[in-house]
């Protein structure tokens, strides 16, 4: 649609604003399937820009109060806004509690809130968003630092739909939050703690007591909790629970790998680096269990990995796409022997085997034929694979392939 006047779409005398309502105009824009178009339809005339401003969903800014009173004017029905600020380039002095207090009282219809690295907010903020935004379904408030229970707590209890919470890095974050969403969220699926070190198995259990549809918890780096907390979440939220974080939860054994093998049919990632007790014989288990729906696994440092188990982890596992066994000393090639010539190929794309002393070009060529749809190769550290050694063997990988020998390729957001 091009920026004429209205006066150019009149027919028989009768302009396009006079024959059309409200509704009908609001149909057409509805139509429009990108932004731009949608941006276009604005410029016809004030009346096409303010319906055009009225319909908007989504929006993006770095603002303070005073425009924001202004936007909220003027975008009447958003329901996504993101004031997200990224580590390289923050701006001064960033979102305010002032800011928060005009998106609570202006923006009465947002469900989606991104406030991640917004360093400057306190509980004062969140207190006026939990007063203020019942609608709010998302909410991430990552790298907060000064957040506490106090003011996330007031946002469980004001936004009972809240579906989608992240509060990585929050550093004062303890178990009374995970009480508070157990008691008031009963629909949230999705919860990030990673380095929130407070919480410990008893806010895991309080959280499995009233929060049985998660799918997706992050609690790398939580060091406290146990096989304890996080078998009370299998059990609860045993037919949802798709994505499990856990790196570095020292704490972490064959319980809980059994559980989820037991409970969780649904699993599709699971992430269990650093998790040194955890034995062959659980991952052999979950591997049987879990053969059709695992895609990504991640267990570098698991050091009671052996070929048996990495060896189930391929046969079984035919749908995996990524998988780390990084550090994993024990593993040779004699675990990519076991891949049957007769099965189809494995659907791996990232397979990260760094720090494996033990394996070989033998055992990378043997993946290699099986592995057509291979993306990302990282052999960091391993003494008996290099680039010559692989040219000469005449193993082919997949055109668009990187592999990593010793360089520092960014890692595949999926095993993070």
């Amino acid at each position: 649609m091009s920026s004429k006047s209205t006066e150019e779409y009149c027919v028989s005398g009768l302009c396009i604003n006079e024959a059309l309502t409200d509704d009908e105009l609001r149909s057409i824009l509805a139509r429009f399937d990108n932004d731009k178009d949608k941006e276009t339809f604005g410029l016809v005339c004030k009346r096409w820009l303010r319906l055009q401003s009225t319909e908007r969903k989504k929006l993006a800014a770095r603002a303070g109060p005073h425009l924001l009173r202004k936007m909220a004017d003027r975008f009447t029905r958003l329901v996504e806004l993101d004031l997200a600020q990224s580590v390289s380039r923050s701006f001064y002095p960033g979102v305010t509690d002032s800011d928060l207090a005009v998106i609570a009282n202006g923006f009465r219809c947002l469900k989606i809130l991104n406030l991640h690295n917004c360093k400057g907010i306190t509980d004062v903020g969140m207190r006026a968003i939990g007063d203020g935004l019942s609608l709010l379904q998302s909410l991430d408030v990552s790298y907060c630092r000064k957040l506490t229970d106090k003011g996330l707590s007031a946002v469980a209890k004001g936004c009972c739909d809240l579906q989608i919470l992240h509060l990585t890095g929050c550093r004062f974050v303890t178990d009374s939050i995970l009480d508070a969403l157990s008691k008031n969220c009963h629909n949230l699926e999705e919860l990030g703690l990673q380095g929130c070190t407070s919480i410990t198995d008893n806010g895991l259990i309080n959280l499995a007591s009233g929060c049985g549809r998660i799918k997706f918890l992050d609690i790398n780096r939580c060091s406290n909790v146990s096989d304890v907390g996080v078998t009370s979440i299998c059990k609860s939220s045993s037919s949802s629970l798709k994505t499990l974080k856990l790196l570095d939860c020292y704490k972490i054994g064959d319980e809980t790998i059994l559980s989820l093998a037991k409970f969780c049919d649904n699993l599709e990632t699971l992430i269990i680096g650093g998790c040194r007790d955890v034995s062959n014989d659980a991952i052999k288990f979950l591997a049987t269990a879990r053969r059709n729906n695992l895609r990504n696994l991640r267990m570098d440092w698991c050091l009671n990995i052996s070929d048996s188990s990495l060896s189930c982890i391929l046969s079984q596992c035919r749908n995996l796409e990524a998988l780390d066994i990084g550090c994993c000393e024990e593993v040779t090639d004699t675990a990519f022997h076991h891949i049957s010539s007769e099965e189809p190929g494995l659907s791996l794309k990232i397979l990260k085997v760094s720090n494996c002393p033990k394996i070989t070009v033998v055992g990378i060529g043997i993946l290699a034929s099986k592995c057509s749809q291979l993306e990302y190769l990282d052999v960091r550290s391993c003494p008996h694979i290099t680039k010559a050694g692989l040219d000469a063997a005449g193993f082919h990988f997949p055109q668009s392939c990187k592999i990593n020998f010793n360089g520092s390729i960014s890692e595949p957001a999926v095993l993070h």
